[in-house]
């Protein structure tokens, strides 16, 4: 745990080498926590990944309100480690938070990953209405082969399940019903960092059309389609999400 102006921040830090600053999405931390392991493990990479505040059961203050509060909360955790060239990976909602991260102090981020990303409004595309869905139905939409991937929150300890829970009701604070700021698409013209805008071709969270728009909006900005996965590649296929991260992250140096 560290302690950030007011905001008691837990994160895991593992790993030596190239800094990656990696922000989970609405499952929460669970969702990422075997990604970061094998990337530090793999490569030389020191692995930096933050819960949330108000996910996994960790608090939350007044100020911790928005998308836009977590992107300066981490923005100040960088500086914070004095970590420099850092490569910033966001995954739903935390390739939100990466995004606005991008539109504030970049002096010490090199690149920014955005992962099947929540955020913009696309007309035609819209963000698949999640709090609305059952388990099964997130579990269709967001996986290639989501009878090996979905979860049955009915079959999970009641402690598990309340973290679920917990999860859900943090997401929906933060972002909101859409999950989209209709003011960010625009904005992202001010983007001055590279960009590598990385999506599931299996994703029906949102889907590919809608990751071309955000690397659209950026100057900086391509777009790599991964096959075979779905919503959340770190999960389904980390090995193609690692290459194409460590790629990356070394061509932009």
């Amino acid at each position: 745990m560290i302690q950030i102006d007011q905001t008691e921040l837990t994160l895991s830090d593992i790993g030596t080498g190239r800094p990656f600053l990696l922000l989970h999405g609405g499952g929460g931390p669970l969702t990422v926590t075997p990604f970061a392991q094998q990337l530090a493990s793999t490569h030389p990479a020191r692995v930096i990944t933050p819960t949330h505040p108000g996910f996994a059961g960790t608090p939350r203050t007044e100020s911790m309100g928005t998308i836009r509060d977590l992107a300066a909360l981490y923005v100040d955790l960088i500086a914070k480690l004095d970590l420099r060239d850092v490569t910033v990976v966001g995954n739903s909602v935390g390739g939100w938070i990466a995004a606005e991260m991008a539109l504030l102090d970049t002096s010490r981020v090199g690149r920014f990953v955005l992962v099947d990303a929540v955020g913009i409004q696309v007309e035609g595309h819209p963000i698949i209405d999640f709090f609305s869905l059952t388990p099964r139905q997130i579990a269709e939409a967001s996986y290639h082969d989501p009878d090996r991937f979905g979860i049955d929150p009915t079959k999970l300890p009641p402690e598990a399940q309340k973290a679920m829970a917990a999860n859900r009701a943090a997401l929906a604070s933060y972002s909101g019903a859409a999950m989209s700021d209709p003011t960010l698409t625009e904005r992202l013209a001010a983007v001055r960092r590279p960009v590598l805008v990385l999506w599931g071709d299996a994703d029906r969270i949102v889907d590919a059309e809608y990751g071309r728009a955000w690397a659209q909006a950026m100057p900086d900005a391509r777009f790599e389609l991964l096959t075979e996965t779905g919503h959340l590649p770190q999960l389904e296929s980390p090995q193609k999400l690692l290459s194409a991260i460590w790629e990356f992250a070394a061509s932009s140096t």
